[in-house]
């Protein structure tokens, strides 16, 4: 997955005449912050040269697991059109970018950021978001949010591991009551990610909230430790991105997981793919979680005609419309 062209170009713009040893050194750190999920703010980065090393190492990433979740909304409920987009600890605007990619109806955006660095490249960033409005807000979620808006869909993505885990449950709370229709809350696809996930997932169905994506039941997650539920995209790296990060590759593999919870509730698939197809002569396997609340192994074979054209189609994360049996 790429950056969509206009977000490209402000990126390009925004980066352009940056000392690549500066980015370098900023780029370590939030690469390190990231991998050990560290909540502690030692290695927490506020400046302009830091919110300038996440557009060039972790905007690509961040954007591709957000656009990824959006998309698994789409797939359950495709005459959704949001107009308005309620955005919580939005870095420099990677859920905007993402929501204007999957839904042309989106007309105003609210954002809110804490660090003002990061909120004035964001702004940047977003005059080439026309025509959606976007409106920019320093807030922080774990010392109080001021007044917003409600609006249609809600986003919270990367942003629970950065608050003291006994915040996610009012977070959850504060959240669905901005909600008019929908909320999304992504996390690194990590065990510990996974976890939060969950704890957000069970609040959310005691509020009543339909789960959209990407659990297609109500029931409790069929997932057991050391086992955890993600998902994976593979996000595209420009030149610079390789040159901060050191990297040889053109590509990375972004791990995330994510909860999409709604008032209105969608046609529920038949069950989700958990992990990578493995496929082998006239025979594929899937790992399923299904619409009963169950996650087994399924293994789909050539003789079954339909449902192994199917199987065959299928990726890891995709919904599966068709009971396989």
């Amino acid at each position: 997955m790429e950056l969509p062209p206009a977000l490209r170009q402000a990126v390009d713009q925004a980066l352009h005449g940056v000392a690549l040893a500066d980015l370098k050194r900023a780029a370590d750190i939030l690469s390190r912050r990231y991998r050990g999920e560290v909540r502690d703010g030692r290695l927490h980065l506020s400046d302009r040269l830091a919110a300038q090393a996440y557009l060039a190492t972790r905007l690509p990433a961040t954007y591709a697991a957000i656009r990824a979740s959006l998309a698994a909304i789409t797939d359950v409920r495709p005459d959704f059109a949001p107009a308005t987009l309620l955005d919580i600890g939005a870095g420099p605007g990677s859920a905007l970018w993402a929501a204007r990619d999957c839904w042309e109806s989106l007309e105003e955006a609210t954002l809110v950021e804490t660090s003002d660095a990061i909120r004035k490249v964001g702004a940047d960033l977003a005059t080439h978001a026309a025509p959606t409005r976007v409106s920019w807000v320093p807030g922080n979620i774990e010392t109080g949010l001021p007044e917003l808006p409600r609006a249609d869909v809600v986003t919270l993505a990367y942003v629970l591991d950065e608050l003291p885990p006994v915040l996610i449950g009012r977070v959850t709370d504060q959240l669905w009551a901005l909600t008019c229709d929908t909320l999304v809350v992504v996390e690194p696809g990590t065990p510990a990610g996974w976890r939060r996930i969950l704890e957000v997932r069970g609040r959310l169905i005691a509020a009543g909230a339909h789960l959209v994506a990407p659990c297609p039941h109500q029931a409790e997650c069929p997932i057991a430790a050391p086992d955890w539920c993600h998902f994976s995209r593979r996000v595209a790296r420009s030149r610079l991105h390789r040159l901060a990060k050191n990297a040889e590759v053109p590509w990375e593999d972004e791990k995330y997981i994510f909860i999409a919870a709604s008032r209105t509730p969608g046609e529920s698939p038949a069950a989700r793919v958990l992990s990578p197809p493995q496929s082998a002569s006239g025979t594929v396997r899937l790992k399923l979680c299904r619409h009963d609340g169950s996650a087994a192994e399924r293994l789909v074979s050539k003789r079954e005609g339909t449902a192994f054209k199917t199987a065959r189609r299928l990726d890891w994360g995709d919904a599966v419309w068709r009971d396989l049996g």
